[in-house]
C-alpha cells in the first residue's frame, strides 16, 4: 500500500523532468524561508503573549496587596484610638 523506494524515484525523475534542477532549488530555497519566518513569527507571538506574572509573581503579588489591606486597616484602628 506505501510508497516503496522505485515509487518515491520514479515521482522524483518525473518532477525533476517537469520543473528542472534550478527551478526545484529556488522552490526549496523559497519554502525554507517561507518556514523559517513562520518559525520566527510564532516564537515573536509568543514573546507577545507572556506578560502574565509567573506563579512567584502572583504570590507576591497577593501577599504584597494583604501587607496593604491589613496596614490600612491597623492605620484605621490607630486613628479610632487616638
Amino acid at each position: 500500500m506505501g510508497f516503496g523506494p522505485l515509487e518515491l524515484f520514479l515521482i522524483l525523475v518525473i518532477v525533476l523532468v517537469l520543473f528542472g534542477a534550478k527551478k526545484l532549488r529556488n522552490i526549496g530555497g523559497d519554502l525554507g524561508g517561507a518556514i523559517k519566518n513562520f518559525k520566527t513569527a510564532m516564537g515573536d507571538e509568543e514573546n507577545k503573549t507572556d506578560h502574565t506574572p509567573s506563579s512567584t509573581n502572583k504570590e507576591s503579588l497577593e501577599q504584597q496587596a494583604g501587607n496593604i489591606i491589613e496596614g490600612s486597616a491597623s492605620v484605621e484602628n490607630h486613628k479610632q484610638k487616638v
